[in-house]
């Protein structure tokens, strides 16, 4: 396998974002204080970093190729299997009498309680968009031979997210995460909110992908790839 100066760095940092985001979204919702459509524009928390991990994406997949995006996302996928596990084995834990005076179980499950239930429809989610993302732009690259990145980028976003947002929320609030009646809103302003980010950054991503494919001397193609995402080998 061809050695990569920054490969790690960006793989470290797409994990980062990832497992930030889970933690924010059970954290806090957040209100915009507009309304479109008689439907008050809200969002978890989470929204605000999030997009990001689908800006390292591109950056992974434009640079690196499908099968080397493919292992980020899956240790991606297992961090955040492993950090609701760990926040679930925390709270059903014994706390001693003093913390439960001065801090309380109800706190910690008002803020972290919900990170189960969450990451269930997280990982469902994540899964499915993450993949398509990085599918449709490798894919796109062959056939527009390396040309419009910024189309690209923006198109593969716009079918990740609304399969990541439709799952994520669909799953969330069957599980009782947020409630049915905040549904509609959090879908509508989370999608709005995510490509519209992603669009934002466009000219950093663009900027991203040429230095690193300079600095790493890489422009991978994806022509002959093997996309099935439960192929581990790089």
């Amino acid at each position: 396998m061809k050695p990569y100066r920054y490969f790690d760095y960006v793989m470290g940092l797409f994990v980062a974002v990832l497992l930030l985001s889970n933690l924010l979204s059970s954290a806090k919702i957040i209100d915009t204080g507009l309304i479109i459509g008689g439907i008050p524009l809200e969002f978890d928390a989470g929204t605000l970093v999030f997009p990001i991990s689908y800006i390292f994406g591109d950056v992974l997949t434009e640079v690196y190729g499908y099968r080397r995006s493919r292992r980020v996302i899956w240790m991606g996928f297992f961090a955040t299997a492993l950090l609701g596990f760990f926040v679930w084995l925390a709270g059903v834990l014994p706390a001693p009498a003093w913390w439960s005076e001065s801090v309380g179980q109800p706190a910690f499950d008002a803020v972290l309680g919900g990170i189960s239930g969450l990451v269930v429809a997280s990982l469902s989610a994540y899964w499915l968009g993450e993949f398509s993302n990085s599918y449709v732009l490798a894919k796109m690259k062959v056939a527009t031979k390396g040309r419009w990145l910024p189309l690209r980028t923006v198109t593969s976003t716009l079918i990740g997210q609304a399969l990541d947002t439709v799952t994520f929320f669909l799953i969330a609030t069957a599980l009782g995460v947020f409630p049915f009646e905040a549904l509609p809103s959090l879908m509508l302003t989370n999608y709005l909110l995510k490509c519209g980010i992603e669009a934002l950054f466009t000219p950093v991503t663009v900027r991203a992908v040429s230095m690193l494919k300079h600095a790493e001397n890489e422009d991978y193609y994806d022509v002959d790839t093997d996309f099935n995402p439960f192929r581990f080998g790089a």
